[in-house]
């Protein structure tokens, strides 16, 4: 197996830890850290690289569309699910339904919900841009108010959450 390299990025709205290896990113996950620990250095991969300098420009408002590779690591509905995810564009919005529908498994709606709840690649694979069908808010991994400030940096009017 490669070796497994991870840098962090320390964005407006906390850490986020890259994990990847020479060839490919396959992990973008927000930490809890206060301040990230695995800094920029000489030896970290091109693609970890690209990936943080690209993160920088999403975060600057330059970037809304993400160019390095990257890999999905799940099961097959769950890649399914997505790439169906990557059709949400910047400043747009979809629902669990919405990609049930697009993956030709219109009843699927909960299992959807499962598979982006276990997305890996935040941010670039955009399960930020789901919600519910009635416009609120729904769960996000990284936390409700993380989601609604993603959304509003993408120029999307949030409505109030879901309160549970």
């Amino acid at each position: 197996m490669s070796d497994v390299y991870k840098v962090d990025y320390e964005s407006p709205i906390g850490v986020i830890e890259i994990a990847g290896t020479d060839d490919v990113v396959y992990s973008i996950l927000f930490s809890e850290q206060e301040k990230g620990e695995n800094k920029m250095k000489e030896d970290t991969p091109k693609v970890l690289a690209d990936c943080y300098h690209q993160l920088d420009e999403y975060f600057k408002g330059t970037r809304r569309e993400f160019s390095f590779p990257y890999q999905m690591e799940g099961t097959h509905f769950q890649k399914t699910v997505w790439k169906a995810l990557t059709g949400i564009h910047y400043g747009q919005t979809g629902s669990y339904k919405d990609i049930a529908v697009s993956i030709g498994n219109e009843k699927a709606i909960r299992a959807v919900g499962s598979a982006n709840g276990k997305n890996k690649l935040s941010i670039v694979i955009p399960c930020h841009r789901i919600i519910g069908s009635n416009g609120t808010l729904t769960g996000y991994a990284g936390g409700l108010w993380r989601k609604e400030w993603l959304l509003r940096h993408e120029n999307f009017p949030t409505k109030k959450t879901i309160d549970f």
